[in-house]
């Protein structure tokens, strides 16, 4: 992939879909809903949605313990760092993950969330990846909270793009149902400091990469900064904020199971809006133990599936292992 700094906002757009459609009991509404989203499928795999049904009091609510926690001071955030998890859960510092190899480290500091399980819980005890308690900051009462509460809207929201994405595939609506029963889900806070007037070669706010699992469903600032690599027109798009909506992508492990017929597609951020840029990625991968496996109607006659048949965990492990080794 060529290292293009600029990016092309003019000859390709992202598509903006209106999940509400899957609300509606007209056929007609659902057949708009799916044909539109297998297009943006087949493309990039990167989509607005609109019509979402999490209201902008939460996302604002979302927004100001977000900048707060970043506020802290950094001797508390690193009381609760990701690295005294053994889930995967706290604060990640500036500079802690590189995602593009060969690059400087990523201009970004973070904080995972996910789902809140005690050392009674089954999952735990057998060291299931990802499975454990989250660290919380103590001194933001309201921070756990709003997490929370947030983190059960958009699994909600997920398991509905799950349902418009079965109808995209031409499967019944509940074909993820089983997938999104128990889902391994996970809340990430991201902060990005302004791009350096004078970066190291090839520094920027994250990396180019993919991401490994379902759907991730992208919550934005007011800031520009997220880019997506258009294959066709080989180019970076820029996906700007559109106020009320969220952007969607696909992971990986969507790609394999629809046999790359639909897309997960190299991203990155580049803060070059000159202020500080905040953004609130979920990522939803489902029930670990659901088998991922070629779906129907994604082969052609004389094809053969890709890859193996395999697990959601499988998959994710796999796919950590690679990333790294």
């Amino acid at each position: 992939m060529p290292e293009h700094t600029r990016a092309n906002s003019e000859c390709a757009q992202l598509p903006l879909i209106d999940i509400g459609l899957l609300a509606s009991e007209r056929a007609a509404d659902h057949q708009r809903l799916a044909q539109q989203l297998a297009e943006a499928c087949r493309g990039t795999g990167f989509f607005y949605v609109r019509n979402h049904g999490v209201s902008q009091e939460m996302i604002d609510a979302v927004f100001l313990q977000t900048q707060a926690f970043f506020k802290l001071p950094t001797a508390e955030k690193e009381r609760i760092n990701k690295a005294l998890s053994l889930a995967n859960r706290g604060y990640e510092p500036l500079k802690g993950q590189t995602l593009e190899p060969g690059s400087p480290p990523d201009l970004k500091e973070g904080f995972y969330i996910g789902e809140e399980l005690n050392q009674t819980d089954p999952r735990v005890q057998a060291r299931r990846f990802n499975h454990g308690a989250n660290q919380w900051p103590e001194s933001l009462p309201k921070f756990r909270s709003t997490m929370t509460a947030y983190f059960d809207a958009m699994n909600a929201l997920s398991a509905r793009i799950m349902q418009a994405l079965a109808l995209s595939l031409d499967l019944p609506r509940g074909h993820f149902s089983e997938f999104c029963r128990q889902p391994l889900s996970t809340l990430r806070l991201l902060h990005y400091p302004p791009q350096p007037a004078q970066p190291e070669p090839g520094e920027k706010g994250c990396g180019a990469h993919t991401d490994f699992g379902g759907v991730t469903v992208l919550l934005l600032d007011h800031n520009p900064g997220l880019q997506v690599w258009d294959n066709q027109m080989e180019s970076w798009i820029n996906a700007d904020p559109i106020p009320g909506t969220f952007v969607v992508n696909l992971g990986d492990m969507i790609a394999r199971w629809t046999n790359d017929r639909y897309r997960s597609t190299l991203h990155r951020v580049v803060n070059s809006s000159g202020t500080e840029r905040y953004s609130v990625p979920f990522f939803y991968s489902g029930n670990p133990d659901h088998e991922v496996a070629c779906l129907p109607g994604c082969l052609a006659p004389g094809e053969f599936p890709l890859y193996p048949a395999t697990t959601v965990e499988n998959h994710l492990i796999e796919m950590y292992r690679r990333t790294y080794a």
